[in-house]
């Protein structure tokens, strides 16, 4: 699929999950109209970087990386998006206290929480 397309795509699924039409995310911004932003999610036009990050800043919950494809960490949950807040509001202590934990916690690989695959009689997966 074409990179605009696709950037389109991103941006229309963020917008869509916090179900704002594209007046609310137009509203949002401090430059993009509702029709530019159409033009954007249809593939029609391929948003700069400026734009990017004017919308991500609206949205709240994706990256400008995300949106223009150069990332594929999808849009922040909940508990991300409340991490975060409360690092925003802490004090510098309470921000370093924060990163301290997270370095100290060992890396973790989802697939780890996936189900164990299941044996057949044979022993094999």
């Amino acid at each position: 699929m074409d990179l605009t397309k696709r950037i389109g795509q991103r941006l229309r699924s963020a917008r869509h999950e916090q179900k704002l039409s594209l007046a609310d995310l137009s509203a949002r911004t401090n430059s993009l109209s509702k029709s530019r932003i159409s033009n954007y999610e249809q593939g029609i036009r391929r948003m700069g970087l400026e734009e990017a990050h004017e919308l991500s800043v609206a949205l709240g919950t994706v990256t400008p990386t995300y949106l223009l494809c150069l990332d594929d960490r999808g849009p922040l949950s909940d508990r991300e998006l409340e991490l975060i807040d409360h690092f925003r509001r802490t004090d510098e202590r309470g921000r370093e206290t924060l990163l301290s934990l997270a370095r100290s916690q060992p890396d973790h690989d989802p697939a780890e929480d996936a189900a164990p695959e299941t044996l057949d009689e044979s022993g094999d997966a």
